[in-house]
């Protein structure tokens, strides 16, 4: 039997199985209601009130608090002798390269397929608020993480939820803070398995196949597969062995890189039709509020807007406080400052740097995929980009394999941490999670396992629900830890141990959310 029919075997056998699971859960995590003629997802709503309840609650800290966050991660305010695995710009980027992925390519083009160039200007709002959401959650990973013996740290929603509703509510809150603690390891397992590995490495597998000849070219066979799955596999596996401290020197240097090869490819673009950029921007202004063909009107492209944004930096998931936590830091608050661009850089900026490129080179693809009511995807992103540049599709190629490298580090990160959490830290443990973490990433090149994907998309955002009633009972600690570190910076300011005094305003000074 060939490694094709086995494979394809497989695929059914595990379709068959889940397929009815999946549908269930997805059927109740997903489910909309239907407002204007728009189909309202709740669980994008209850993330963006999430984002609308913390800005309020903190002040809009993601505007005033926007240059210290900066500043901290520039490394201003750093403290050597702190507990912790990473300075502040290595716990940015790992947690960056966790959400920044195909999304940012594919989900921008199913946005403004859907729901017009106007989906862009609501995508960025929802960015915008996520960012306060974001603060809260990583200021709590920090608070409540767990510095072990060997110096490494474990943090998250399975150590604040319990930590933290402990020390509020006594008894009862640790009875139901361990419970949850529970139910969001084994989500945060799952997904990182399947969404976090198996799919990054299915996707930019295909992406690979299609710029080398297609299915008949030299990576299209299933020996193709399993010598790229295998590839991967070792380098996922090499970097993993190191822990938060490998995984932060690769995407310390593999994030800014790629992300620089993408920005610096939409510029490109943009600045060849730099006279196309007015209009553009009027556009997708004109879109977001007077929509045309896009069914719910203003609703249907503000849902479609919020949904990939929240899909895309996933604020308020729990995922990111995991690798927040290992930073080097005496305060909690200073990370969940620096946190807070993540979806900035996520949302406000890669997002909408793809959703320009698109709006401004209008390729003939966006056009066929808004008519046919299809939901676009990295074919439209690749054509934008093609109209400028004739051989980007082998740039797309390595800004995706970065992407998906970058994101398989860092869920298996999060997947050990959740797993170590179940089954205990002992070597023997986390080497058989290192070995089938390895395994799946092997399984990602020949396998789609579609069903299994959709599972853990449901089973993550399951999370999402249980970690922001958490966030919403722990605010209260949040607002001290904030109020602590503002008091840390003015003192430092104040005694002149940091030597630019001037550079950041009297706002940051003041000890008041």
């Amino acid at each position: 039997m060939s490694l094709d029919s086995i494979t394809e075997n497989i695929d059914e056998a595990v379709s068959g199985f889940f397929e009815p699971i999946a549908g269930w859960l997805g059927d109740i995590v997903f489910y909309s209601v239907s407002i204007g003629g728009a189909d309202v997802p709740l669980i994008v709503t209850w993330l963006v009130l999430a984002g609308l309840i913390f800005t309020s609650w903190f002040g809009l800290v993601q505007v005033r608090k926007f240059r210290l966050a900066v500043d901290v991660v520039r490394g201003k305010y750093d403290d050597k002798d702190s507990a912790g695995e990473v300075n502040h710009f290595q716990a940015l980027t790992a947690a960056v390269s966790g959400t920044v992925g195909l999304g940012n390519i594919a989900g921008v083009a199913v946005a403004v397929s859907i729901g017009g160039a106007g989906a862009t200007f609501w995508m960025i709002l929802c960015g915008l608020l996520g960012m306060a959401t974001k603060f809260v959650e990583v200021t709590l990973g920090v608070k409540y993480r767990e510095v072990h013996a060997d110096g490494t740290v474990s943090g998250g929603p399975m150590h604040y939820l319990p930590k933290g509703l402990a020390e509020r509510f006594g008894k009862n809150g640790k009875t139901l803070g361990k419970v949850l603690a529970v139910l969001a390891s084994i989500m945060i397992l799952f997904f990182g398995l399947f969404g976090g590995n198996l799919f990054q490495v299915n996707q930019s597998y295909a992406q690979v196949v299609s710029v080398t000849g297609g299915e008949d070219g030299v990576m299209g066979s299933s020996g193709g597969a399993l010598f790229f799955g295998i590839l991967i596999a070792a380098l996922v596996g090499i970097v993993l062995l190191g822990g938060i401290r490998s995984i932060a020197q690769v995407t310390s240097r593999l994030i800014p890189a790629m992300a620089g090869i993408y920005i610096a490819a939409c510029l490109v673009v943009i600045l060849v039709n730099v006279t196309a950029v007015p209009a553009a921007i009027g556009t997708i202004i004109e879109g977001a509020f007077n929509p045309e063909g896009v069914a719910g009107g203003i609703l249907g492209a503000l849902i479609i807007g919020f949904q990939r944004a929240a899909f895309s930096n996933e604020a308020g998931i729990g995922s990111a406080p995991i690798a927040h936590s290992a930073v080097k830091t005496k305060h909690p608050a200073s990370e969940g400052l620096v946190a807070l661009l993540e979806p900035f850089i996520d949302t406000v900026i890669i997002c909408t740097m793809t959703a320009l490129t698109i709006v401004i080179a209008n390729p003939a693809s966006w056009g066929e995929a808004r008519d046919a009511e299809s939901i676009g995807g990295v074919t439209i992103t690749s054509d934008a980009f093609e109209t400028v540049l004739p051989w980007f599709p082998y740039v797309l190629t390595v800004a995706v394999l970065l992407f998906a490298v970058s994101t398989v580090l860092t869920w298996g990160y999060y997947g050990l941490k959740s797993w170590t959490y179940l089954f205990g830290r002992s070597r023997t443990s986390e080497t058989i999670y290192k070995a089938l973490y390895t395994l799946f990433a092997v399984a990602g090149s020949l396998l789609t396992l579609q069903t299994l994907i959709d599972l853990a998309d449901a089973v993550l955002f399951s999370l999402a629900v249980i970690n922001i009633i958490g966030l919403y009972l722990l605010a209260p600690v949040v607002k001290r830890e904030l109020n602590s570190f503002l008091d840390y910076v003015r003192a430092r300011k104040a005694g002149g141990s940091t030597g630019t005094g001037g550079d950041t305003d009297d706002e940051m000074t003041k000890a008041t959310v």
